[in-house]
């Protein structure tokens, strides 16, 4: 694996090469170490202006002393680049929206559209939704092998299980994370009950208790990556009784999202509906691509 430069700034080929080819590997991390890289170049040419506003000519000032000023410069830039809070956490955050890895403001559904019955009627809206930022489509398209490998193993529209997958982790905004801050690639909110024998993430979570919001610490799966949260969610429905309806459902977004409710997947009393709404969105997504 090429390494990414974190000594210094990405000035010859051979960092600029490790940086490509990790964006390819890794784009998050990339676009990371692209922001420090960017935080560091500024804060070199600000340290460079200031000592040029208060320069004086003196004595033992000559070509190498400016060479080992510059390289000093150099050096503080890049300690003071990528600290938290710093310039780099708003750079890194605009790059990954514009490279389509966090998203953006998500379209909003009407409450009329929450009557809509089956995925043949979503699937042909009688107006355009407008999508404002093109992440919301991006998270679509990233977990669209995934879903359709689900899809295959539990006949649960792929459409719906990527709908289900946006509304439990607010498109990809509100990620189930580990103590180091590492995702869980948990999608689906499963939490880790006695029987699961994997990973597992503590959190603090919203459960709604005799309809009542309450904020609780709950142990949740943890995967290796977002396609083993899909099939293990695909395993989750086939494998448990009390889940057959929402097999049943077939292509009705209505029935699926009903049944999921009622089966006790959630504790939110207006579950349904909001799911409802989010398949709406999804599959307006995947018409707007395809």
């Amino acid at each position: 694996m090429a390494m990414l430069p974190t000594s210094g700034l990405a000035a010859d080929s051979r960092s600029l090469a490790a940086l490509r080819s990790e964006a390819a590997r890794d784009p998050k991390t990339a676009a990371k170490e692209a922001a420090k890289q960017f935080e560091a170049i500024f804060m070199q040419e600000l340290l460079k202006s200031m000592r040029a506003a208060s320069a004086q000519t003196g004595l033992f000032d000559n070509e190498a002393s400016k060479l080992g000023t510059e390289m000093l410069d150099g050096q503080m830039a890049v300690s003071f680049a990528g600290r938290p809070g710093g310039l780099s956490e708003l750079i890194a955050r605009q790059l990954e929206r514009q490279m389509g890895l966090a998203p953006g403001p998500i379209p909003k559904t009407k409450p009329a559209a929450l009557n809509a019955g089956s995925a043949a009627e979503l699937a042909q809206p009688t107006r355009e939704v407008r999508i404002p930022d093109r992440a919301a489509a991006a998270f679509v398209r990233q977990h669209d092998d995934a879903a359709r490998a689900a899809e295959r193993s539990s006949g649960i529209p792929a459409a719906f299980m990527i709908a289900q997958a946006a509304h439990e982790s607010g498109w990809g905004r509100r990620e189930i994370r580990h103590a180091d801050g590492n995702s869980a690639n948990n999608l689906f909110g499963i939490k880790a009950g006695a029987s699961w024998r994997g990973p597992v993430a503590e959190v603090t979570t919203t459960e709604y208790v005799d309809g009542q919001p309450q904020r609780m610490v709950q142990r949740f799966r943890a995967y290796a990556s977002p396609a083993e949260s899909f099939a293990d969610y695909a395993a989750l429905m086939t494998s448990q009784p009390r889940y057959q309806a929402v097999l049943d459902a077939g292509g009705d977004a209505k029935a699926f999202a009903g049944s999921l409710q009622r089966a006790g997947y959630a504790t939110d009393p207006r579950y349904a509906d909001k799911l409802t709404g989010v398949i709406q969105t999804t599959l307006r997504l995947q018409r707007t691509q395809g």
